[in-house]
């Protein structure tokens, strides 16, 4: 079967530049207002990973997980007038919209979205609000930063993730919008990321150790610990789809733990949208 090559323009692009002023008054409503911050896809995260809806089917902005829907203002937005501004002018045919905040050494683990949701065409938009240049998406085996200023699309059915290393806090305005001829027209001038840094391949060496180095923490009762070790090599190194899941369910078959092997081993189906 002959093999398909992804480029990075399919995974995550730049669109149009927004006036550095707007951007100003989207951050300062996005840190002053009264988010009800909510943690949820715990079994995507390391923790710090935390959204509140500005638009959603239910109007409720501590109902963040993602549904298909056409959304609606929620109280939030309503104390939002910039953003809220900034979403009319737009157009588009909103499913979601979520600020997003990743706080300092917190990860997204490698995950697919929109999972179970209708088969039509939807895409991710991202404005960056606050952020800083140890946070970034991992895509592809490619790390992007996402600078702000401009509006990013993100393709998240590919497997990605997410992490902010050292702080401050990473906010973005987040909206999953469907296809029409309003995204058309935005997407129109899309280009790949100017500072896109493809990682090194990790080598069977570098991974024996890893998987090595988790054994022992493990065996020293920091299971936890062990396990994140492993996910974060995702962010190190441009690795085979799901590997570090594979390496955690050996690390457990290793230690006949036969149940944190099968738990992984589901998780990693789960989380990549795998064909069980």
């Amino acid at each position: 079967m002959e093999e398909t090559t992804t480029t990075l323009s399919e995974q995550i692009v730049q669109l149009d530049r927004l006036d550095a002023s707007l951007i100003e008054r989207l951050r300062h409503e996005a840190l002053t207002s009264p988010a009800p911050w909510t943690a949820e896809y715990g079994e995507f995260q390391s923790g710090g990973w935390l959204t509140a809806s500005l638009m959603n089917p239910s109007r409720d902005p501590a109902d963040v997980r993602i549904t298909d829907g056409t959304a609606r203002p929620t109280p939030l937005l309503q104390q939002m007038p910039a953003t809220a501004d900034l979403l009319a002018a737009l157009g588009l045919h909103y499913m979601w919209v979520r600020l997003a905040r990743l706080t300092p050494n917190a990860f997204l683990w490698e995950h697919r979205d929109y999972e179970g949701l209708d088969q039509v065409e939807r895409h991710r938009l991202h404005i960056p609000l606050h952020t800083n240049s140890s946070a970034f998406l991992v895509t592809g085996g490619t790390k992007v930063h996402m600078t702000g200023g401009r509006i990013w699309r993100l393709t998240p059915t590919y497997a990605h993730g997410v992490c902010n290393l050292l702080g401050p806090d990473r906010i973005h305005l987040i909206a999953d919008v469907y296809a029409d001829d309003a995204y058309t027209r935005l997407t129109g001038q899309a280009r790949e990321p100017g500072h896109a840094q493809r990682l090194p391949q990790a080598s069977q060496s570098e991974l024996t150790e890893a998987l090595a180095g988790a054994r022992r923490l493990a065996d020293l009762g920091y299971v936890d610990t062990a396990e994140q070790s492993l996910l974060r090599l995702f962010y190190s190194f441009a690795l085979p789809e799901g590997t570090a899941y594979d390496l955690i369910v050996s690390l457990h078959t290793e230690r006949g733990d036969s149940s944190a092997a099968d738990r992984w081993t589901a998780a990693k189906s789960k989380l990549l949208a795998l064909a069980s």
